[in-house]
C-alpha cells in the first residue's frame, strides 16, 4: 500500500520559460540531476517538498505530443484575481475568465492556464479547497 505521493512529472522543452512560469506560480527551485540524455529539475511549493519534477530531453525540440490522457494539474491560491494579474505581465492569460465549477460559488472560483509546453494547470481561489461533488449516486455508483 502506498505512503506518501512523491511527485509528479512532466516534460519541458523550453527549460527557462517552463521554470519563469512555475516560479510564477510560486514554486521554487529545490535540485537538478543528470542523466546522459535528460536532466531533472524538482521544484516544490513553499513548505512542501520537492513534488514537482520538470524532465528536460537534451535536444529536443519538437512540441511534446501530450495525447488526450492528461488534463490538469490543480493549484490553491491565496488571490486568484492578483495571480492572474501577475501573470498577464508575463503575458500569459487565462483559458476563460475566472468562474465557479458548476455554478456552485461556494466552492471558490477556479480558472485554467498552460504552461510554455501546453500543460494546463487549474488555479483555485482562497487556500484550502474541498473538491465539488455531485450526492452519491442512488444505485451506489460513481
Amino acid at each position: 500500500m502506498p505512503t506518501a505521493f512523491v511527485h509528479t512529472c512532466i516534460r519541458a522543452r523550453d527549460v527557462e520559460a517552463s521554470l519563469r512560469f512555475y516560479e510564477l506560480l510560486g514554486f521554487e527551485r529545490r535540485g537538478r540531476l543528470v542523466f546522459e540524455s535528460a536532466y531533472n529539475i524538482y521544484m516544490g511549493l513553499p513548505g512542501d517538498g520537492d513534488t514537482f519534477e520538470l524532465t528536460v530531453n537534451v535536444g529536443r525540440t519538437e512540441p511534446y505530443d501530450l495525447g488526450d490522457g492528461y488534463n490538469h494539474m490543480a493549484l490553491t491560491v491565496d488571490d486568484l484575481d492578483a495571480l492572474l494579474a501577475t501573470l498577464a505581465q508575463a503575458g500569459i492569460e487565462p483559458e476563460k475568465p475566472p468562474y465557479a465549477p458548476g455554478g456552485r460559488d461556494e466552492v471558490g472560483r477556479i480558472c485554467f492556464v498552460a504552461d510554455p509546453d501546453g500543460y494546463r494547470v487549474e488555479l483555485i481561489d482562497g487556500g484550502a479547497f474541498a473538491t465539488p461533488q455531485d450526492p452519491p449516486h442512488p444505485a451506489g455508483g460513481a
